[in-house]
């Protein structure tokens, strides 16, 4: 499920929390970013199931309106667009989530339910909702399209479904709005949906792949930690009018990251490198830092390649 992106942006929030904790232990450091991809992977599947209940919370609410003293026309005949959601249907009947809520023991009681009608609320009161549900096109894009659409604008704001999980796991906080991201791009890609239908896994199903990915995350800790006071002294050599200690620590681990693949991974392209972290600089560090790291790995790039630091074997590993 995680391309190699969403990793790199586990190992780089493993190796910040690492550099700060004053932590030397390294292989506690992989410890703490192998559990910490897992808790990742809980809270995808916690999302899933709160897009779920409130489906259901929407049709307990038709349920008490047509039991209302003196119920309203719109009482007794209302808009089911919502709660007939063919994605939202497909994943409150699919085998897979149902299996992973009850290993994670996934439940939303009497006490969350405040958390799941401060969304309904807010997905009612948006224009977004309103168009939908009054929209003549009724299939199962038009569906998904609206989910995808309240993730991408609302979730980010749902500060008590924040304070919701972070009292359930300190990871579920670092970890929310990346998993927003990883909900849009999931479901965003998804063509049909059914109760069959296997849900992503952490690593990718190939069992040879997986290890692969498991290894990628764990050799770059390692290695990025091992090359720290090198690169950090590479970086502060080419990095002209800048003292390292001006140099913010999020792109100084982007950095290092960087030159990390670039000498210790010689089946991933110095291009996909590259583009890699300039776009992970863009939310995970200053507004300015994504000319700056492009910059710095741009000259980094073929000063190591000049001195033949950087070697590499063909094409390699060229998802992202």
């Amino acid at each position: 499920m995680l391309n190699r992106r969403f990793l790199r942006i586990k190992v780089l929030q493993a190796l910040y929390a690492y550099i700060e904790s004053g932590e030397e232990n390294v292989s506690k450091g992989v410890k703490h970013l192998l559990e910490s991809v897992d808790k990742l992977y809980e809270l995808f599947i916690w999302q899933l199931s709160f897009l779920v209940e409130t489906k259901r919370f929407a049709e307990n609410k038709i349920t008490e309106n047509k039991h209302k003293y003196i119920p309203k026309y719109e009482d007794l005949h209302p808009n089911t667009k919502y709660v007939d959601n063919r994605l939202l249907n497909a994943l409150e009947n699919n085998i897979d989530l149902r299996k992973l809520e009850s290993e994670f023991k996934i439940s939303w009681g009497a006490e969350s339910q405040d958390v799941v009608k401060n969304y309904y609320n807010i997905m009612k009161d948006s224009p977004e909702y309103k168009k939908y549900m009054t929209d003549k096109v009724d299939n199962f894009q038009a569906d998904k399209k609206f989910i995808v659409t309240m993730i991408s604008h609302y979730f980010a704001d749902l500060d008590v479904l924040q304070d919701f999980y972070e009292d359930k796991s300190i990871y579920f906080c670092d970890d929310y709005h990346l998993v927003s991201s990883l909900l849009v791009d999931y479901l965003g890609k998804v063509k049909n949906f059914d109760p069959s239908t296997k849900l992503p896994t952490i690593y990718k199903t190939d069992t040879a792949e997986a290890n692969a990915d498991e290894n990628f995350i764990q050799e770059l800790f390692r290695e990025t930690v091992s090359h720290n006071e090198e690169f950090g002294k590479l970086i502060a050599d080419n990095t002209n009018n800048w003292e390292k200690e001006r140099i913010c620590l999020m792109d100084m681990i982007i950095l290092k990251m960087a030159l990390t693949e670039f000498v210790c991974f010689p089946f991933i392209p110095v291009k996909v490198t590259m583009n890699e972290y300039i776009e992970i600089s863009k939310y995970f560090s200053t507004p300015k830092s994504k000319i700056f790291v492009n910059g710095i790995l741009d000259k980094l790039a073929k000063k190591l390649t000049e001195a033949g630091k950087i070697d590499k074997k063909g094409l390699g590993l060229l998802e992202k």
